[in-house]
């Protein structure tokens, strides 16, 4: 079975490497980029491409009539698009005969769109899912063609969240690669009534307000740390980014104390009285804490 790539993250490398390492598919092409100021997890797959000795295209933008040409003249039996900013046009996904396969980590058809690693987390689900499904013109709303669902523990982040996906889904691709080949794979339509689309995430959508509940700030640092761009507050005109956090333990006596102000620093890290609860800071870009009683 040939296969057309189609990646820019990290999640699309990883997942390359382990089709052409574990699966027995023919990669006969890639396509990716060589930067990007939209994908915080950007990886090219240039570099494995030429490694592996396979045909690569870069596009400058969203060409898709040069990509279409250029993939058409791969022969592709399937295309795989793993990490990709625009949403595929017909040109391209009337190419291969098995259809385009697109990856989404989330639960399909509920919360299709944009981060959904990032909206999860931030909103506090308790549950998401790895799936692999057949692309059409739309946004994640082809019919599925494989969906693990995964716990979202208390104590996952981006970072912990976006491995255990990562390793579900190379798992999936080993069961689904096979039935591509022999054909005795399945399409599960969506139930379309169900679904919802996630919204492009801005930068304000990681400032942080003192004023909100501390698990509501806490669960904002969990979806915004590394790989992503991380959630800020401003102290002395700066914008100062959080790793991690943590719930701290609230005593009654602060309940009368405003948002913002520092309850207690001492070994770098410090706690925040918030809306309802505190917030320890545990991992942070400030020079220097401020001291307690100080407002953030």
């Amino acid at each position: 079975m040939r296969v057309a790539f189609i990646g820019c993250v990290e999640f699309s490398f990883r997942a390359l490497e382990h089709i052409i390492g574990h699966t027995g598919a023919e990669v006969c092409g890639i396509v990716t980029r060589r930067e990007s100021k939209i994908n915080a997890d950007f990886v090219s797959l240039e570099p494995l491409a030429a490694q592996a000795g396979i045909p690569c295209f870069i596009p400058s933008g969203n060409q898709q009539v040069e990509m279409a040409q250029w993939i058409e003249g791969l022969r592709p039996d399937v295309i795989f698009c793993f990490g990709w900013s625009y949403l595929l046009k017909q040109e391209i996904l009337r190419i291969p005969r098995l259809g385009a396969i697109g990856y989404h980590p989330a639960a399909l058809p509920y919360n299709r769109g944009r981060h959904p690693i990032i909206w999860a987390l931030a909103l506090g689900l308790e549950r998401t899912a790895s799936t692999f499904f057949f692309m059409d013109e739309g946004a994640d709303s082809g019919d599925i063609l494989n969906q693990k669902f995964l716990a979202i523990e208390p104590e996952d982040d981006a970072r912990s969240l976006y491995d255990r996906l990562t390793e579900t889904a190379l798992k999936q691709v080993e069961k689904f690669v096979p039935q591509l080949m022999d054909g005795s794979f399945q399409r599960t339509v969506q139930q379309h009534e169900l679904a919802n689309y996630w919204r492009k995430r801005s930068e304000r959508d990681g400032i942080i307000d003192w004023r909100m509940s501390a698990s509501c700030i806490n669960n904002l640092v969990r979806a915004l740390t590394r790989p992503y761009p991380g959630a800020e507050f401003t102290w002395e005109d700066k914008h100062v980014k959080i790793w991690k956090s943590e719930l701290a333990e609230f005593r009654h006596a602060f309940s009368n104390i405003e948002p913002g102000k520092v309850l207690e620093a001492a070994d770098g890290t410090l706690t925040v009285k918030c809306g309802e609860g505190a917030l320890r800071i545990l991992e942070h870009d400030l020079d220097q804490l401020p001291e307690p009683g100080d407002y953030l």
